[in-house]
């Protein structure tokens, strides 16, 4: 079980004081959150994709190579890297480098992002955004695991004799999480491929993420990847911690009140109600997190969000502060009775093992369907 931190990278003001951080300030903040990240021994560090304002991150692979030099052991990943309007080819190659820089501390989750003006800028019609997804991430695949590619789809020029480089790290690809928060056609997706499916389990109830990850696991036993309580599945999360519970809410009150996404909207109490947010004590958050797996069933990969809407870098690393110190406690709490054959979160050391495993034929998966009728 992997525990880690995403960040969406928004600039937003603080509510409390009205300033809000340069773009300089919030990049750098960024770093010295990651930094924080693996000081208190978590195992992730995501950031997101968006190419337009209030947001930073447009160039994930860069910021996380940066990272990659101020760290030793943090697995560094992407909380959306949208393939839907990159190019397959920059993608694979940026991740190549990132798995060398990196000495293959690196994943990635895979989206089509909720910003719809990204598409145009990108030169690519919203409307295909499912097709765009299956075409660039099958191409994306054949890249990282083909010497030479011969490739011709509807929505990109035709690639003749293509060869990336640099190769990637060992000769094995790295490992693709597929995130979403309401489309089955993605979760179907990253089961056809034996793949992760990642649920961002912050916004909507916690029976729509069941549902979600129910339906992954049975398309991932379907296509022969393993008994369905064997599928990859990261979930994400949302918190906010003070030594007592009456100081959480008083203190993310206003942060929650005008955040980007829910503001505005339902009061804090009845948001904490109805979706995952948890917003209280150490033990509250423990206790909460720990219930995940009532209806997800054992996992792979816990992720939090705990930097956004306009939270002070002071207050951000307190909360990892008290993350840390339930860490121990999560850690023990996912693996007691969790089953000896539901697998460990993938690692660069794992997939070369399992590569290794396959060329000498002790591993082999079957498929029932190609992906464009198994999404037809």
């Amino acid at each position: 079980m992997q525990f880690g931190i995403f960040t969406v990278g928004d600039v937003t003001p603080d509510p409390t004081t009205g300033r809000a951080p340069t773009e300089h300030e919030r990049i750098k903040n960024t770093v010295a959150i990651a930094e924080k990240a693996e000081e208190i021994g978590l195992d992730v560090f995501a950031t997101g994709e968006h190419h337009n304002p209030p947001f930073v991150p447009s160039s994930p692979t860069t910021l996380l190579g940066y990272i990659a030099a101020r760290t030793e052991r943090l697995i560094l990943s992407t909380s959306t890297t949208l393939i839907t309007t990159n190019d397959p080819v920059k993608i694979a190659e940026d991740f190549s480098v990132l798995q060398h820089l990196s000495d293959g501390r690196v994943d990635l989750m895979l989206g089509r992002g909720n910003t719809g003006p990204v598409y145009p800028w990108f030169g690519e019609d919203i409307r295909q955004a499912i097709p765009l997804t299956v075409e660039k991430y099958d191409l994306l695949r054949r890249l990282w695991r083909e010497e030479v590619v011969d490739w011709e789809g509807q929505f990109r020029t035709p690639l003749q004799g293509f060869t990336l480089a640099p190769r990637p790290l060992d000769g094995v690809a790295p490992f693709v999480w597929h995130g979403s928060i309401r489309t089955p056609e993605i979760a179907e997706l990253a089961a056809y491929h034996g793949d992760g499916f990642f649920a961002n389990h912050i916004f909507w109830p916690a029976s729509h993420t069941e549902r979600m990850i129910a339906f992954y696991r049975q398309r991932f036993e379907h296509y022969g990847h393993g008994a369905a309580h064997q599928a990859i599945v990261g979930l994400g999360g949302q918190i906010f911690m003070r030594r007592n519970s009456q100081d959480a809410v008083r203190d993310f009150r206003p942060y929650f009140d005008v955040a980007p996404v829910y503001g505005h909207g339902p009061s804090l109490e009845d948001f904490s109600a109805q979706t995952p947010l948890t917003v209280g004590s150490p033990q509250e958050v423990l206790e909460r997190t720990l219930g995940f797996r009532e209806y997800v069933g054992d996992y792979q990969r816990q992720l939090f969000l705990v930097d956004h809407a306009g939270l002070p870098l002071k207050t951000v690393l307190e909360q990892l502060d008290l993350l840390g110190e339930i860490l121990p406690d999560l850690r023990a709490g996912f693996a007691e009775g969790r089953p000896a054959d539901v697998p460990d979160a993938p690692t660069h050391a794992s997939l070369v093992a399992a590569q290794a495993g396959r060329a000498s034929g002790t591993s082999r998966t079957s498929r029932a369907t190609e992906p464009a009728e198994a999404l037809s």
